[in-house]
């Protein structure tokens, strides 16, 4: 693993974790390009998730301050017999709510994942996910003004949102584009959609990350210097921060659709390329 790689690497995890343009399906691709088997690369690969869970804790961390004090509280209350309380709690109601929809996400993790990491190494189901991606951005966007907000979520929002990150394990459908489109299924402002859709990245890419420490740590990790390991999670970490940013302006502005072009070029040009490779080794 050279510098090089590294910040490659690091640019490619930290944009497209929250930009709606897959991360799994781009890293999978440039260890295609660049000859690197994965599993010689696991240790690096949860770095890179730190990094971009750093990012999130960067930009939402007066929000992520009062879930925890929140949660505190809540514990008091509880032990005092005042029961949760969560419409008149709104920071409250938002941690249950990232609780619900990080329940469905982590089972479809623990039933599919072994299914979805096997489509890692084939380019043309890669391709799929991205025009599938592609598909599900340019349909949000034909969405209706909607102005339901955190007052008016309920479980079934929360489910229904974490069943959409599910889907996401399937590399080449992107994380924050699915979560994204299920809070505007849904009739979610889009402020609070992207807001939402970020937050519950944290409890998803937190538990990655930690179920791939103990195969990481078994993994060889023969030329895998310490140095382009930290250089790679700090870039993920700053371009993770540029990419929420941007997301936040894209889906106010209602622009999705240019990342919808993107994937779909990518994903035909991907399952073309994975074809003729399957067909012509």
């Amino acid at each position: 693993m050279t510098y090089t790689n590294a910040i490659i690497l690091g640019i490619v995890q930290g944009l497209a974790e929250f930009l709606p343009i897959s991360s799994s399906g781009h890293l999978a691709l440039l260890q295609h390009f660049f000859h690197v088997e994965a599993d010689k690369v696991l240790m690096f690969t949860v770095l890179l998730h730190i990094g971009t869970l750093l990012s999130v804790f960067i930009m939402y961390w007066r929000d992520i301050w009062e879930l925890i004090k929140e949660f505190f509280i809540t514990i008091a209350d509880l032990v005092r017999g005042r029961g949760l309380r969560l419409q008149e709690r709104p920071v409250r109601k938002l941690g249950v709510m990232i609780i619900v929809a990080t329940i469905p996400t982590a089972l479809m993790g623990f039933l599919l994942n072994d299914f979805f990491e096997s489509l890692n190494s084939i380019l043309w189901a890669i391709g799929i996910g991205w025009i599938f991606t592609g598909f599900i951005l340019y349909f949000s966007e034909k969405l209706g003004r909607a102005n339901r907000d955190l007052k008016h979520m309920n479980f079934r929002n929360a489910i229904f949102i974490g069943i959409m990150q599910g889907i996401a394990i399937c590399p080449g459908v992107s994380r924050s584009g699915s979560t994204m489109v299920g809070g505007l299924v849904t009739g979610f402002k889009r402020e609070f959609a992207v807001k939402f859709a970020f937050l519950i990245s944290i409890p998803s890419i937190l538990g990655a990350a930690v179920l791939e420490v103990p195969e990481a740590m078994k993994a060889t990790t023969e030329g895998l210097a310490a140095g382009p390991l930290i250089v790679g999670m700090i870039v993920s970490a700053v371009c993770g921060i540029l990419a929420i940013k941007l997301m936040i302006k894209v889906v106010i502005a209602q622009k999705l659709k240019y990342f919808s072009c993107y994937v779909w070029v990518l994903g035909a040009l991907t399952v073309g390329y994975g074809l003729y490779l399957q067909f012509h080794p």
